[in-house]
């Protein structure tokens, strides 16, 4: 279950802070409406690695896809001086 809290519960930081050391986000509302997430910062560095695993692994796809930087046994052997 998301951990949302309004932002004035900001004036009692230590225990939004606590919440966030649970592995999971904290959401502030402002006007009763999402505006902020408080995130620790092991997690946000998690979900970062993440991210740019992803990024790799789609252009991989996308190269296999069209066929660009495909190299052939020999090629590969020349380039290891085999």
């Amino acid at each position: 279950m998301p951990n949302i809290k309004p932002i004035s519960d900001l004036r009692n930081y230590n225990e939004v802070l606590r919440d966030c050391e649970n592995g999971e986000p904290v959401f502030l509302t402002k006007n009763g409406r999402g505006k902020y997430v408080i995130l620790d910062i092991a997690e946000y560095e998690k979900q970062q690695t993440i991210i740019k695993l992803i990024s790799k692994l789609s252009e991989a796809d996308e190269a296999i896809k069209t066929g660009d930087e495909w190299q052939t046994l020999d090629d590969i052997k020349r380039s290891l001086g085999v």
